[in-house]
């Protein structure tokens, strides 16, 4: 009839919430290391007019680059 039940209520509350313990020495371990650098950054997000005058200028270096080897 008058049963009682335990809602878990007399437990202590937890008291570790965060710990970095150990955790830069397993990182420095095999060392930390720098992301490669890509021999050719992406052009992603770039102005546009900057782009198109890039083309440009690619394409007369590579004229003038050829023009310079048929003299020689």
């Amino acid at each position: 009839m008058g049963q009682v039940v335990d809602l878990g209520a007399t437990e202590m509350a937890k008291s570790k919430n965060h710990t970095n313990h150990n955790q830069n020495s397993k990182a420095h371990r095999n060392g930390i290391k720098k992301p490669k650098a890509q021999r050719y950054p992406s052009l992603k997000g770039v102005d546009a007019k900057f782009l198109r005058n890039q083309r440009f200028a690619k394409k007369g270096t590579q004229q003038a680059l050829a023009k310079k080897a048929g003299k020689a």
